[in-house]
């Protein structure tokens, strides 16, 4: 293995492009791009043109056998990552696969379940929010305990605003058999991973969701789901393709404190002195009225801090591309694991199944279940072959 990791790029879209200039830029020193694959042999003059040094390939099988990667990375539709992934680690090829790593449970189990069986193989999923260092800091307040147990989080996440020519543009897009889903699949998977990463995996989950609520599609364009953590604590989660000015907050109420992030760019962490119950059992009404009128310092109760980082565009998807290659080269721990992947995509379809049949549910669910009411999906469509 030389110093730096020879990347195979599978499908030259709108993301493999940017990981290929990215990289062309120098801007993941430990990277170089010798192999890209797409099914559009058009693209063939682009990788030429564009990337001397790459050899071109229309199958991606053809690719992980050429010898010319040491590692690809699967820029493709949903429904094919975790086969794909499959294909180059069966084949002595580090995977780091794009988000989500799937669609349904069951064939990201069957990724997952292969990928142990190559445990000298890196294995990583494309969450490069986890690379924002904003949210890297608010994690760090959380695991430390520094805004004690968490009691509560919301998340409203409705900057995804997409036109009614943004679904027209393509068959597949917001199809059940094409895309798997809507906007919890395509816009939010980074919100869903970011929520269990930071505040822990729910228990279960009540939704209502809207399908094709304010666009002319068959999947979904506004959530809301209320998710129980098993321990008293709650949460909400909502997202909409159809707002156009958009609302981006997260909060996470603690006993001991409390975070709200504005705009995926700043925040704000209160941290209390004592415990709020020991705070509430050592006040009487005289010391609350003069809390509420101004009259004492609230800096006897709290202290609060302000968070902001500048993230420079790019720099959150290269991160995640020098990690990767660094876990190869030198075994530096992963930022984003791809067994973490299945997480967000339990999540997502927890809040589907919990829809389609109107109950709580468990995210211990039941995979066939899930298989079997989306399938229904793609059958009523008729344009695409069910799932197995």
């Amino acid at each position: 293995m030389t110093q730096k990791v020879r990347l195979g790029i599978i499908g030259l879209g709108t993301q493999g492009s940017m990981y290929a200039k990215f990289i062309a830029d120098g801007m993941v020193p430990n990277m170089v791009v010798t192999a890209i694959a797409d099914i559009d042999p058009a693209k063939a003059s682009v990788v030429s043109e564009t990337y001397p040094d790459a050899n071109f390939y229309e199958d991606h099988i053809a690719l992980l056998e050429s010898g010319d990667v040491d590692a690809v990375v699967t820029t493709v539709p949903h429904f094919l990552h975790p086969q794909m992934g499959i294909d180059a680690l069966s084949r002595g090829v580090h995977a780091l696969v794009e988000k989500p790593a799937g669609v349904y449970t069951k064939q990201v189990s069957e990724l997952l379940a292969f990928a142990e069986t190559v445990p000298e193989l890196s294995f990583g999923i494309m969450f490069n929010q986890r690379n924002n260092p904003l949210y890297r800091r608010l994690k760090e307040i959380v695991d430390a305990g520094e805004i004690g147990d968490i009691r509560r989080t919301n998340w409203i996440i409705t900057t995804w605003w997409r036109p009614q020519g943004y679904y027209d543009q393509s068959d597949w897009r917001a199809t059940w058999g094409g895309e798997g889903g809507g906007v919890l699949v395509n816009q939010a998977p980074h919100q869903l991973d970011l929520w269990q990463w930071i505040c822990g995996v729910p228990e279960k989950v009540f939704s209502k969701v809207a399908y094709g609520f304010r666009r002319n599609i068959a999947v979904e364009d506004e959530v809301t789901a209320v998710v129980d953590y098993g321990n008293g604590a709650t949460g909400v989660f909502v997202t909409a393709t159809h707002d156009l000015t958009g609302t981006d907050r997260f909060e996470i109420l603690g006993d001991a404190g409390k975070i709200v992030v504005e705009n995926s760019k700043t925040a704000t962490v209160t941290r209390l002195k004592k415990p709020e119950r020991e705070l509430s059992e050592g006040m009487d009404m005289q010391d609350v009225m003069k809390l509420f009128m101004g009259q004492l310092d609230p800096s006897e109760y709290y202290t609060t801090e302000t968070i902001e980082f500048d993230s420079v565009w790019g720099d959150q998807h290269s991160g995640v591309l020098e990690n990767f290659a660094a876990n190869i080269l030198d075994g530096v721990p992963l930022l984003a694991p791809g067994s973490d992947g299945i997480k967000g995509v339990r999540l997502a379809n927890a809040i589907h199944l919990s829809s389609w049949t109107g109950k709580e549910v468990s995210l211990d669910f039941d995979e066939e279940e899930y298989l079997t009411e989306l399938n229904m999906r793609i059958s009523d469509e008729g344009k695409f072959s069910v799932r197995s």
